[in-house]
């Protein structure tokens, strides 16, 4: 069947300006100190043309995007998840430094959760900031059913503006067809999986098409950003509406926020970024590779109580890599269409081109495409680790590390002109080597990959191990 193009796209779009203003982003309830979350099958709309049909998707608590949650740093949270979907799932908490046993990440540090079972989550995070979560069980396929939602940890001397002041935009990208529903059969495509990923041809901002949200105008106002898309590294630039930087990746940049002097600013698959404004008049968010494509739209209201003023947060409470003792370890990506497949193993066989059709392993970390039986890295608790990895394939890639952040040190031997600013995620590009360094302080079995989901599926995926 044929799919929306994107040139139709934006013709459609084009009325979104006679849409009413949309509802602000729903909030998990808390009750008697748990959060209930329910994974289950949602009829949902995609597209706001009439015609446009509604897609049956996975959702948590009846909608897409899930609903937003809201920690309190240094509190325990308590999320009991319920998994009433046809398939095991597990959840995620993107970001999020806690306890090994708590991550998610089905196969590794729990069993997925099978269909009428429930899990307790119980964490305190470390952290203030914006993150997100996500179904860590199948993800090419959960996630882009719309398994996930936002997450944010307000600090712990409370939230900094009130929140029609602020405001968590989980974008996402979607492949629909004619009729404007989700592509399930290209789902597992292989196209997908040995190429740049699944990706769509229409955005959506917390499950809305083409939304339309209230700012306090000339007053403070924090925009949230939050890429839910299985691959779409999204082309932004908050020059055109006067943004600027306050954190990436749910961590504050260092003393006030950053004004770009380059466009477009590069966000990728589950990457954040928080951005301030003072809006004057009424602008659009858009994804601007090509011809700009406008997918949210903002008015302004002067608001009914006294805007409350900015204040830069406090950096969180981030252990500082050594630059002395440093383990030193070394990652080369290889594989994917246009790349090298050449001594690719997977499960102990050697892959031919028979054999990556058969097992849809495409991609590999030091020769090994998904490696799961044992570690990559192996590391005392507390040590700083120095980590290079080399991209050796046609395609850009999401590298991901769970339960810590990091310091990007270098690309290319030409250094990074920001070197204080911590990730959880970096884009990495066809044939460029990065350097990070992070202190490996959380024990436990951490996963490394890249969050490309189809990548992830088809061999770039890993994991180090902390030990106490």
């Amino acid at each position: 069947m044929p799919q929306i193009s994107r040139r139709d796209a934006i013709k459609i779009i084009g009325g979104a300006a006679a849409l009413v203003a949309t509802p602000p982003a729903l909030f998990a309830k808390e009750v008697d100190g748990v959060v209930e979350l329910i994974a289950a099958p949602v009829s949902h709309k995609l597209h706001h043309a009439e015609d446009a049909l509604a897609s049956n998707l996975w959702g948590y608590n009846g909608e897409i995007s899930g609903p937003v949650i809201k920690l309190r740093q240094g509190r325990e949270a308590i999320i009991r998840f319920t998994n009433l979907l046809p398939e095991p799932t597990s959840v995620h908490w993107h970001g999020l430094r806690i306890e090994n046993s708590m991550d998610g990440v089905s196969g590794l540090t729990q069993q997925a959760v099978n269909p009428g079972e429930s899990f307790v989550y119980k964490f305190t995070p470390p952290d203030a900031g914006t993150y997100w979560y996500h179904a860590h069980n199948n993800s090419w396929s959960q996630v882009a059913r719309g398994l996930y939602g936002g997450l944010i940890v307000e600090p712990a001397s409370g939230p900094a503006l009130p929140e029609d002041q602020d405001h968590i935009l989980v974008i996402d990208d979607w492949r629909l067809d004619a009729n404007g529903q989700l592509d399930k059969d290209s789902l597992g495509a292989q196209m997908d999986w040995s190429h740049g990923g699944r990706l769509g041809n229409w955005l959506t901002v917390n499950g809305k098409s083409a939304p339309k949200i209230m700012l306090r105008s000339g007053a403070a106002n924090l925009l949230r950003l939050v890429n839910a898309s299985n691959s779409r590294v999204l082309e932004l630039d908050p020059l055109k509406f006067g943004g600027r930087i306050v954190a990436f990746d749910g961590q504050p940049v260092p003393e006030e926020p950053i004004e770009l002097h380059y466009r477009p600013l590069l966000l990728g698959p589950a990457q954040r970024v928080d951005l301030l404004i003072y809006p004057e008049n009424p602008f659009a968010l858009e994804e601007v590779s090509g011809q700009a494509f406008p997918f949210c739209f903002f008015e302004l209201a002067s608001g009914a109580t006294k805007a409350i003023g900015y204040t830069h947060p406090r950096p969180n409470d981030l252990p500082f890599p050594s630059s002395t003792d440093q383990l030193e370890f070394s990652i080369r990506m290889t594989g994917g269409a246009m790349g090298t497949l050449d001594d690719i193993y997977y499960q102990g066989e050697k892959l031919d081109m028979a054999g990556f059709q058969r097992t849809q392993q495409f991609w590999a970390f030091n020769g090994v495409a998904n490696l799961m039986e044992q570690p990559i890295l192996a590391v005392k608790h507390g040590q700083t680790v120095s980590l290079q990895i080399e991209n050796s394939t046609a395609f850009m890639h999401a590298m991901h590390l769970h339960g810590h952040h990091f310091l990007i040190e270098d690309r290319d031997g030409d250094g990074v002109e920001h070197d204080s600013l911590w990730r959880d995620t970096f884009l990495i590009a066809p044939r460029q080597t990065t350097r990070i360094s992070f202190v490996a302080d959380n024990v436990g079995k951490w996963l490394f990959h890249c969050h490309m989901l189809e990548h992830a599926a088809s061999g770039m995926n890993a994991w180090i191990e902390v030990n106490g």
